[in-house]
């Protein structure tokens, strides 16, 4: 079954913020023979597993007859180590990519026994994790294909995510610290969780701030939502698709994901310390990088820093020809992008 999915303890974990999450544990799905070349295929923000089962199957690039893949679900997405999860954390620590993909080089090869990966890829959140994957351990894989996403937050996508957790905030009284900081509480207080009425109000309203940037200007003005989503007008779409999605996912599990989005940098580690130019330098896998033409928050000309910045021949950019905006990579909703995407990464395999 889609939902089906395994977990592998992995103790005490300690973070990168110096931080701990007790007791952790890592979610993953697995398809296809440990015999055949591993796939690592992440998950995104606010993905669950099988939210990414819609770019594998026997048509596809990600054929489990052809690679092992392997899906790790990102800490806070409700099936990895959460505050939904995990009684008794609150707040939760800071979590960042680089914790989440030491988790996963822990999953692979210490219990899948994987020691060296064909490909890392993914969409939004996921191509961050497979840009961290590729200068975290660049001997470990010979391809990155991150599509819709960035190896270094940048500032607009951080003002952006400001907006989505001030809405979380606001709806119980708070308001945010900063980029990459944890909510303003009042001196004297304790920390506060949510109750079911401040968790109904601050989603929906995450949603519809989410709404004017997951698809593009020209989405709205042909009327996709209407013509290939369904909906009958756009406040119909702004209920049964943005409040439904947001409102079926846990508001601290959503800061958590918030926060290792805001604070990606792929160069924050060693041996880069910083240095960008220096982390992309030191990817040593093939990488193909696929933004969308119209993605409001990814856009293609923050991919082409990112590639001209690898050393010559390492990476390619190939742009995804879209108005669906950042939705152009996944979850599979534009049947047309699936497509192109899905034939980009065939021939980028067979290389």
């Amino acid at each position: 079954m889609a939902d089906d999915y395994q977990t592998y303890k992995l103790g005490n974990f300690k973070l990168k913020s110096g931080g701990e999450i007790p007791d952790a544990f890592i979610a993953y799905k697995t398809l296809g023979d440990p015999s055949l070349p591993a796939v690592i295929y992440p998950t995104w923000y606010s993905g669950s597993i099988s939210d990414n089962l819609w770019l594998t199957g026997s048509d596809k690039t990600l054929n489990p007859s052809s690679y092992y893949i392997i899906i790790p679900a990102i800490f806070g997405n409700g099936q990895s180590s959460s505050p939904s999860n995990t009684a008794g954390l609150r707040p939760f620590p800071d979590v960042l990519f680089y914790d989440n993909v030491r988790a996963q080089y822990e999953l692979v090869t210490k219990h899948l026994g994987i020691k060296h990966a064909r490909a890392v890829l993914g969409w939004s959140m996921g191509a961050g994790q497979t840009y961290q994957w590729a200068t975290q351990y660049p001997d470990f894989i010979d391809l990155i294909a991150p599509f819709c996403g960035s190896a270094k937050t940048s500032f607009h996508n951080q003002a952006m995510l400001e907006g989505v957790k001030s809405a979380l905030y606001a709806a119980k009284g708070t308001s945010s610290g900063g980029i990459s900081k944890p909510e303003v509480i009042a001196a004297g207080s304790e920390y506060g969780g949510f109750t079911a009425e401040t968790k109904t109000n601050g989603l929906k309203a995450l949603g519809r701030v989410y709404s004017g940037w997951g698809f593009s200007q020209p989405f709205y003005r042909e009327k996709l939502y209407e013509k290939a989503l369904g909906f009958k007008d756009i406040d119909d779409f702004m209920v049964n698709f943005w409040e439904a999605w947001a409102c079926s996912k846990d508001p601290e599990n959503m800061l958590v994901m918030a926060h290792t989005w805001q604070a990606a940098d792929c160069s924050a580690q060693e041996p880069y310390n910083g240095d960008f130019k220096k982390a992309m330098e030191g990817i040593k896998a093939k990488a193909l990088v696929l933004p969308s033409q119209t993605d409001l928050y990814f856009p293609p000309e923050d991919s082409e820093i990112e590639v001209q910045a690898m050393r010559p021949g390492v990476g390619e950019l190939r742009v995804i020809p879209s108005i669906w905006g950042h939705w152009a990579g996944g979850p599979g909703d534009s049947k047309d992008d699936v497509k192109w995407l899905d034939e980009r990464l065939g021939e980028f395999f067979s290389t």
